[in-house]
């Protein structure tokens, strides 16, 4: 199951939570219910918004799926191997 973060506005907090692709969460309450938290102070009908993920697929973070950046001066200073 994918794990997804939410920001409330109206607290200031991000909650990660693991739930179906096709499951809508719209509300401070109804995040609260599926991370398993209390409400505390916030009205339960604040808005709550999803965040781009910070994980790729497979759980490998989008960083270390990247390939890392070319050291040296590129390709147009022979530093990549090829005939110039």
């Amino acid at each position: 199951m994918p794990t997804y973060d939410y920001h409330c506005a109206a607290n200031g907090r991000t909650v990660e939570v693991k739930h179906a692709m096709s499951a809508k969460v719209s509300t401070w309450q109804e995040l609260c219910e599926l991370a398993g938290i209390p409400l505390d102070a916030t009205p339960g009908d604040a808005p709550v918004a999803k965040q781009l993920a910070a994980t790729g697929i497979g759980g490998m973070s989008k960083a270390a799926s990247s390939p890392a950046p070319a050291m040296g001066g590129g390709c147009g200073s022979g530093a990549c191997g090829h005939r110039h």
